[in-house]
């Protein structure tokens, strides 16, 4: 399914909506990127785009509406930095406004947000595309290219363990590890084996000296396409010799074993020569190849359709979790689905659900997981 490029030459013009951390961070990457340009900031409370151009160091527009604001100053696109809740209307909003969307992390606040944010791409004919900014690592694409030369994948492992005292809302959160944090390691175990879910066994816990309110320690086991076996083992309250953000990877194919710290180089064995192309780093990688997308017409990763999957994970482990049973990730999306129906206001986006064979057709209709 393609999406509608841009002829328009000179840097991609963007406003970032959402002035919080994330935004800013956008707000400084795009500044350093000679292809993107800021052309203007949008947040509900003024006094946090006021303070988020301070930051900037220079002028530029705000407001309080994103799509009023793209207007005004001639934006190409927006940057989604908004917390999740608004992630679907900010989103549907631009969509429907003509403009392609780079959003943050996750796609929305549910699959069912995120499966009509799906159909309102497809109707659009716009790029939404989400930034799961992990994917975007020289390491991890070394990985992958090292396993290609190991044969058929069959187990990958990741150990996370990290013990930060964020304050706030996560202290507060029921699942805040799975929630919050595994869609990452979730999402690249998708890349490194090149398969999306089936099902999760996954069960979640709170160490006693644990800081948190919810569980914030896991293991899950997810079955994925063709047969392999990825599994997590997480833990946001485990102090000392910590893992790196991105977790530590062990990959068991049918000739060898590649494994990653997170941060420095792969090694496999037996030794592979193979070598990967620099993604860029972060989000800077999502934004290159955001720009890159719009200009070419080449399918980026992260586009909504397949991104959804990496969610997917996320409510399919809360619910074994809480429920104590094996859940496919086929539940999780025709729940959803059921549910985007059943929300979905805008009778054009309905009718593009509607159309749908399944669920599974309607996201097959956009890119695979890599």
């Amino acid at each position: 399914m393609s999406f509608r490029t841009l002829e328009s030459e000179g840097p991609l013009r963007l406003v970032v909506v959402g002035a919080g951390g994330m935004g800013r961070a956008w707000m400084h990457t795009i500044e350093a990127d000679p292809d993107t340009e800021l052309v203007g900031i949008a947040d509900l409370y003024p006094a946090a785009t006021a303070a988020a151009a301070a930051d900037l160091g220079r002028e530029t527009a705000t407001g309080t509406d994103a799509v009023e604001l793209a207007e005004r100053t001639g934006a190409d696109a927006i940057v989604n930095a908004t917390i999740p809740e608004a992630h679907h209307p900010v989103t549907i909003a631009a969509l429907r406004a003509g403009l392609p969307v780079l959003g943050e992390k996750p796609v929305a606040a549910t699959v069912a947000e995120g499966i009509a944010l799906a159909a309102a791409a497809e109707l659009t004919g716009e790029l939404f595309m989400v930034s799961q900014s992990r994917r975007y690592n020289r390491g991890l694409f070394q990985a992958k290219a090292q396993l290609e030369s190991l044969g058929r994948v069959g187990i990958a492992a990741v150990d996370f363990f990290k013990a930060p005292r964020f304050g706030g809302f996560r202290d507060a959160m029921d699942s805040p590890l799975l929630l919050d944090m595994a869609i990452h390691q979730f999402d690249m175990a998708r890349f490194l084996l090149g398969a999306d879910p089936v099902a999760v066994v996954c069960e979640e816990y709170n160490p006693p000296w644990s800081w948190y309110a919810g569980n914030a320690a896991a293991t899950a086991a997810f079955e994925m396409e063709g047969g392999a076996r990825f599994t997590f083992n997480g833990s946001w309250c485990s102090p000392g010799l910590e893992t790196s953000w991105n977790g530590a990877w062990r990959v068991s194919a049918e000739h060898g074993t590649a494994v990653w710290d997170g941060e420095g180089d792969p090694q496999s064995e037996p030794e592979s020569k193979a070598t990967a192309e620099d993604p860029g780093d972060g989000i800077a990688g999502s934004l290159r190849e955001f720009t890159a997308a719009l200009r070419t017409g080449r399918e980026p990763m992260g586009r909504v359709h397949a991104n959804l999957l990496s969610l997917a994970m996320v409510e399919a482990a809360i619910r074994s979790a809480a429920e104590g049973r094996r859940v496919s990730v086929d539940e999780i999306l025709d729940g959803s689905y059921d549910a985007a129906l059943a929300a979905t206001a805008d009778a054009d986006i309905l009718a593009v659900l509607q159309g749908w064979p399944s669920v599974r057709d309607g996201l097959d209709r956009g890119s695979r997981s890599d």
